[in-house]
């Protein structure tokens, strides 16, 4: 499914389409989430995701979002990203919100961790981090 979203910027959730370097490169260096990921690594979480998303500028990709889920009862939005550079133009949110509700999860209870763009993720309906959430890091190395 594709979304243009004029001035040359476009959504599109093909896989096939993904810069697949492009995604590695600001991930694995910029984003302090996923800093020093394997590119291996990126390739296998794209590969098993059930939906990707590419922020495209004149067929540039210039974002991304993945989205992993049990297909049941909730869906999981991770390695959300616009480049510096395009940031400021509300694409962030139209990238976000083309990957939540405008995909085959919408309907799902979501989920996502984010230290930042809280105010922006609120705009989708997602609440405040709560005690019902529990995570277990895995042990460091």
């Amino acid at each position: 499914m594709r979304r243009d979203l004029g001035d040359g910027y476009e959504l599109d959730d093909d896989a096939e389409r993904i810069d697949r370097e492009a995604v590695h490169e600001y991930l694995g260096t910029d984003a302090y989430w996923a800093q020093g990921r394997p590119r291996e690594t990126q390739d296998k979480l794209i590969d098993e995701a059930q939906r990707v998303v590419g922020l495209y500028h004149h067929g540039r990709q210039v974002g991304f979002t993945r989205t992993s889920s049990d297909g049941n009862s909730y869906a999981y939005l991770a390695d959300v990203y616009v480049l510096p550079e395009h940031r400021g133009r509300g694409l962030g949110l139209e990238l976000a919100r083309f990957s939540v509700d405008e995909g085959p999860y919408a309907e799902r209870k979501w989920l996502l961790h984010t230290e930042d763009a809280h105010d922006l993720y609120r705009k989708l309906g997602f609440g405040e981090p709560n005690y019902k959430v529990l995570e277990r890091r895995p042990p460091e190395s």
